[in-house]
C-alpha cells in the first residue's frame, strides 16, 4: 500500500466520520491510539464510537445538538469526540485546566445543551464546577462512556461544510472567542501537517498536548491519513514520560518550543546516549522558535526539528519539511500547502483557504477579522521569502503565546488594575527559550500604597480572582511610571519589552 497515495485519497473525505470509516475499512487491525498498556485499533475506534454515539442518542443528542466537553487526553476522549462526529453534533471542546471564568463563558456563548466532564481530575472537581455554573446535561466521561445499540442511529452526516466545531481562543480581549470550524477545515489543516512531515505507516507519533486543543483533530487527521499510531499522555511531564516514549518506540515527538526545550534539557543530563533511541523528528508550532533552539536540538539530540505556524482559526498554515535547508528550518515557519493562499498587506499576514475557519460566534468579530476579499487578518507581521517560506517578525495583536497557548494581556491587566497596590499595569510577553514567551507584569505602584506587590502575592490574588494557572505571570517588575506617548497617553509596550528583554 502506498502511504502517500492513500493519504491524498483519504484527504478528500467529506467528514471526519467518513475519514475514520474509510481508514478502518483499509486497515482495521492497525493500532491508532496507545496509552499506558491500552490500545485501540482503527476498527475498534470506529466500533466503540458507534456504540457511544448510540448511547448519546438515547440521551437526546441529535444532529446539530451543541455538546461541550472538558476532558483530558485519553482514549475515551477521542472515542467520545468521534461519537459526536458520527451523530453530526456540534462539539465545543474546552481545555481541561480552564476554570469558572472561561468555562462559564464558553457554555453560555455556545448555548451547550450537554457538558461532558471528567469528574474529579488532578484534584479539581469538574462536576461541581459544572453544577456551580448551571451547565445543562452534565455527565461524566472518564472511564465510562454512554453505550447503546448502533441500530438506533440515524445516517451519518453527508457533508462536511457545516459548522460542527466551536474552539476557544483568548485572542486580544479579556473574553475568549468562539472559533467556528467545519469537518472539512479540520481535515484540510491536518492534511497540511501530514503531507509536510513526510510520515509513513511505520512511524509512531505522540500527543503530549490537550486533546481539546485545536491540535487534537489536527494530529488525529494525520493518523487517519497515514495509518500510524500515536501515544497519548494524560499528564505530560519529563522525565516520567520518557518510559512510554521508549516503550512504544516513538519516532515523532514535540508540540511547541516548550517541548523542544524540555527534551533538550533531559538530553543534556546524559549527553552520551540518545534520549529516545527510536526518535528521528521533533515537530510542532504554536509559539515562536528561537533559531538557537533548532541548532541545539539537531546538534545535541541528533534528530531533525521542523516547526510550523498555526492558530485556532487556521490549525495549520505553514510547516517546515524535513528536507528543508537548515537555514530555512531555523529561521522560517516553513511553506504553505497547496490551497493555502498567503497575502502580506502592509506587513500583516492574511490567509485564505479551506483550512481557514468560518469566522466567530460573534458576527461582529467575524466582520472585523476578514477583509473585503475574504482573507483572514491574522494580526501577525511577516514576509514571504523568494523560496516561498514564511518569516514572522512580530504581532499586531497584543497576545502572549506561552507554551503554545494564547494568553490575553488585557485579561490579566483588568484583574490587576483592581489591586489596591497597583496604580497602573502593563502585561507583556518576553522571549523565553523554554516557553516561547513568558508573561511579565510591569506595575506602577499606587500612590500611598503600603508594602510593594510581590510575585507570590500577585499570583495568589489572580488565582483568587479566577485566572487560570497557565496564565499567571512568571515575572513581576515595578516601575515609577509606565512609558506613554504624548497624545493619548497610551502605554508604549515596545519600550517595556526592549527594557526587560535585555
Amino acid at each position: 500500500m502506498n502511504d502517500t497515495a492513500t493519504a491524498h485519497e483519504l484527504s478528500a473525505s467529506r467528514t471526519l466520520w467518513d475519514l475514520l470509516v474509510r481508514r478502518a475499512d483499509r486497515t482495521p487491525g492497525r493500532r491508532v491510539l496507545l496509552q499506558d498498556d491500552r490500545a485501540l485499533t482503527f476498527g475498534e475506534l470506529r466500533q466503540r464510537a458507534e456504540r457511544v454515539a448510540a448511547g448519546l442518542y438515547d440521551r437526546g443528542v441529535r444532529p446539530g445538538t451543541v455538546v461541550a466537553w472538558q476532558l483530558p487526553t485519553r482514549l475515551e476522549t477521542a472515542v467520545l469526540s468521534f461519537a459526536l462526529a458520527r451523530l453530526g453534533a456540534v462539539q465545543s471542546p474546552v481545555i481541561p485546566f480552564y476554570r469558572d471564568r472561561e468555562v462559564g463563558f464558553a457554555l453560555r456563548e455556545s448555548k451547550a445543551e450537554f457538558f461532558a466532564v471528567p469528574g474529579v481530575w488532578r484534584g479539581f472537581d469538574h462536576t461541581e464546577m459544572a453544577r456551580r455554573l448551571g451547565a445543562k446535561g452534565v455527565f461524566e466521561a472518564y472511564d465510562e462512556l454512554p453505550d447503546g445499540d448502533p441500530a438506533v442511529l440515524p445516517p451519518p452526516p453527508a457533508e462536511g461544510t457545516s459548522v460542527r466545531w466551536i474552539y476557544w481562543t483568548s485572542g486580544t480581549t479579556s473574553d475568549p472567542k468562539g472559533v467556528l470550524h467545519t469537518d472539512r477545515s479540520l481535515i484540510a489543516g491536518g492534511s497540511c501537517l501530514a503531507h509536510a512531515l513526510r510520515l509513513t505507516s511505520d512511524d509512531v507519533g505522540s500527543m503530549a498536548f490537550p486533546y481539546a486543543h485545536i491540535a487534537g483533530p489536527d494530529y488525529t487527521v494525520m493518523l487517519l491519513l497515514y495509518g500510524f499510531p500515536a501515544v497519548m499522555f494524560e499528564h505530560f511531564a519529563l522525565p516520567d514520560a520518557l518510559e512510554d516514549y521508549r516503550r512504544h518506540g516513538v519516532t515523532v515527538a514535540g508540540g511547541s518550543t516548550a517541548f523542544y526545550s524540555m527534551f533538550l534539557a533531559e538530553q543534556r543530563k546524559r549527553p552520551e546516549a540518545p534520549l529516545i533511541p527510536s526518535l528521528r523528528l521533533l515537530a510542532g508550532g504554536g509559539a515562536p522558535k528561537p533559531p538557537e533552539v533548532y541548532h541545539a536540538v539537531v546538534r545535541e539530540m541528533g534528530v531533525q526539528l521542523t516547526h510550523g505556524y498555526g492558530m485556532t482559526e487556521v490549525p495549520m498554515i505553514t510547516m517546515g519539511a524535513p528536507d528543508d535547508t537548515p537555514e530555512n528550518l531555523a529561521t522560517t515557519e516553513g511553506r504553505p500547502p497547496e490551497g493555502m493562499r498567503i497575502r502580506v498587506v502592509e506587513g500583516e499576514v492574511r490567509l485564505r483557504g479551506e483550512a481557514v475557519c468560518q469566522g466567530y460566534l460573534d458576527p461582529a468579530q467575524t466582520a472585523e477579522a476578514f477583509d473585503a476579499e475574504g482573507f483572514l487578518r491574522t494580526g501577525d507581521l511577516g514576509h514571504v521569502t523568494d523560496s516561498g517560506h514564511l518569516v514572522l517578525t512580530g504581532r499586531l495583536k497584543d497576545v502572549i503565546i506561552r507554551k503554545g497557548e494564547n494568553v490575553s494581556a488585557k485579561e490579566i491587566e483588568d484583574l490587576l488594575a483592581a489591586h489596591p497596590a497597583v496604580g497602573d499595569v502593563a502585561v507583556i510577553g518576553l522571549p523565553d527559550a523554554e516557553r516561547g514567551e513568558l508573561v511579565c507584569a510591569v506595575v506602577e505602584r499606587a500612590p500611598g500604597a503600603g508594602e510593594p506587590l510581590t510575585l507570590e502575592a500577585m499570583s495568589s490574588y489572580l488565582r483568587a480572582a479566577g485566572l487560570s494557572v497557565h496564565k499567571l505571570p512568571e515575572r513581576l517588575e515595578s516601575v515609577d511610571a509606565l512609558p506613554r506617548n504624548e497624545t493619548l497617553r497610551k502605554v508604549l509596550k515596545y519600550k517595556l519589552r526592549e527594557r526587560f528583554s535585555r
